[in-house]
């Protein structure tokens, strides 16, 4: 410092003082870009920490559901194993029916058939007795024609319980006299 003079001295020392303000100016700049920058990631974290605290809650929503479903579809599960147990159950029962049925209706077609038969021989034998009765009219004498008109005549009884009449000899039967004409 000896070696120069004041006056350089004196620049020298403005110099660094220019330098000095100069750098001073430079990071103040530095340091308003910098708090600008850190607003700017300020802001953005907040409104990121919003878009999280959103997504946590349709997160939480979208969970609540998804145990919603998986409960209904257990539910669903379990009912249509029972309707399916339920199913085989009414099927086995239905086919049991359907057997007593197909007996009982095996049954009484027989049944029928035999109701056929013997009234197929009915008529036979009552077509046959006609013919016997009407040729004995023919060739009765005046005493067998006055016997038949003692013969009571009356609703007659033809054993299917369609007749409101008692059976023959009943007290309740009517005993009405009436020729063979009639």
């Amino acid at each position: 410092m000896l070696s120069h003079s004041k006056e350089e001295l004196v620049r020298k020392l403005r110099e660094e003082e220019a330098e000095k303000m100069a750098a001073l100016i430079q990071r103040g700049r530095l340091i308003k870009e910098v708090n600008r920058q850190l607003q700017g990631h300020l802001t953005e974290i907040r409104e990121l920490k919003q878009v999280n605290h959103r997504l946590q809650e349709e997160n939480r929503e979208l969970k609540d559901l998804c145990c919603f479903l998986d409960d209904d579809r257990l539910k669903s599960k379990k009912l249509a194993s029972e309707w399916q147990l339920f199913g085989y159950h009414a099927a086995k029962v239905l086919r049991e029916d359907l057997g007593g049925y197909l007996k009982k209706l095996s049954e009484l077609e027989r049944r029928q058939d035999e109701l056929v038969r013997e009234n197929s021989c009915l008529s036979e034998v009552f077509l046959a007795l006609e013919e016997d009765g009407a040729s004995i009219r023919h060739h009765a004498s005046p005493v067998a024609s006055s016997e038949l008109s003692l013969l009571p005549c009356g609703p007659r009884d033809l054993g299917d319980g369609s007749s409101s009449t008692g059976s023959v000899g009943s007290p309740d039967q009517l005993h009405v006299v009436c020729s063979p004409d009639d």
